[in-house]
């Protein structure tokens, strides 16, 4: 009888964030932040019928990077979760935490107990009543969970835009110019990048009870001069 070979625990991780980081650097960078009235989420995205940009629920945004069919199963699981949830209790205890919780659970278990782990990077964006209830969560391949009030950047070359933005991004800004920062984070010096290759969302604070506004043609074109 031929014994199975062994292969340590921290090894079996090691390999598994390894290929889960490679298959996620392969793709196209996102950028999200807060301004003045809202969040903004920006992707780098060529495709004209693929999203990396969603709506989940009434004032919370969802975008993804890495495999595209995985993190899209993901964004309907959340719509239903929702969805769900606010029709089962109440409209409003439907949050970006508990939302961000429920992904970390589905990424904590492929990664731990399937053979291979999903190449997907998430951000869950909520918008408050004011600027200090915005909340940007933003999720690993692994299941772990990060939150901040600022900036975050997914993706490939993730380090680099983020240095970038961190130089061009402050609180307060209004629309026009986070759009200008987070365009230019992502192309970096030596790109330009045009309407046609980024896909732009909002979640914005002007008392609608959907907060979610894409922004594309025209109106992009003119927040990027």
């Amino acid at each position: 009888m031929n014994m199975p070979l062994y292969v340590s625990p921290e090894q079996l991780m090691k390999d598994r964030a390894d290929y889960a980081r490679k298959g996620i650097a392969r793709g196209r960078a996102a950028v999200a932040c807060t301004y003045a009235e809202g969040v903004l989420l920006c992707a780098e995205n060529p495709s004209n019928t693929l999203r990396k940009v969603s709506e989940i629920y009434d004032r919370i945004g969802f975008m993804g990077v890495g495999k595209y069919n995985e993190f899209d199963q993901l964004r309907i699981a959340g719509v239903r979760h929702a969805d769900l949830k606010g029709y089962s209790f109440s409209r409003e205890d439907v949050d970006a935490r508990w939302l961000a919780n429920q992904y970390a659970q589905i990424l904590g278990q492929y990664f731990t107990h399937e053979m291979k782990p999903l190449e997907v990077e998430l951000l869950v964006a909520e918008i408050g009543e004011g600027a200090s209830g915005d909340r940007l969560f933003h999720l690993l391949y692994d299941g772990t969970v990060m939150d901040t009030t600022t900036y975050v950047v997914i993706g490939g070359e993730a380090d680099a835009i983020g240095a970038r933005l961190e130089e061009a991004w402050s609180a307060g800004m209004d629309l026009g110019n986070a759009v200008t920062v987070a365009v230019g984070a992502l192309a970096g010096p030596d790109r330009t990048l045009v309407p046609d290759d980024i896909e732009v969302a909002i979640l914005a604070r002007d008392g609608s009870r959907r907060a979610f506004r894409r922004i594309e043609g025209g109106d992009l074109g003119g927040l990027l001069g």
